[in-house]
């Protein structure tokens, strides 16, 4: 009789341990969950920033090409102002050599 008390104190028991190490499975399987949720979470932070780092890049190459564009325009329009001033001086000295002719 005494035997079969303590057998079935062993068997609560051991429906108790089963069952505290099923609720820490769960709650292990719980925080297993969060975490995996955080590191998503944190990729789509990474991902994000990373996307904007893109667009950045892809803004500042777009600016430095109309800075060559602009850069370029500058050149051209010295080179126009060189050759009105070429112009001037060819003008004015065919007025001196005009004015030795006459």
């Amino acid at each position: 009789m005494n035997n079969a008390i303590n057998g079935i104190v062993k068997a609560i028991h051991s429906i108790f341990n089963g069952l505290k190490n099923g609720m820490n499975g769960l709650n292990n399987g719980i925080n297993g969950l969060k975490n995996a949720i955080h590191v998503i979470v944190n990729v789509n932070y990474s991902l994000n920033n990373s996307t904007n780092g893109i667009y950045n890049f892809i803004c500042g190459f777009n600016k430095a090409i109309n800075g060559m564009i602009g850069l370029n325009n500058t050149i051209n329009g010295l080179k126009n102002g060189m050759n009105g001033l070429k112009n001037t001086i060819n003008g004015i000295n065919n007025a001196i050599n005009g004015l030795k002719n006459a």
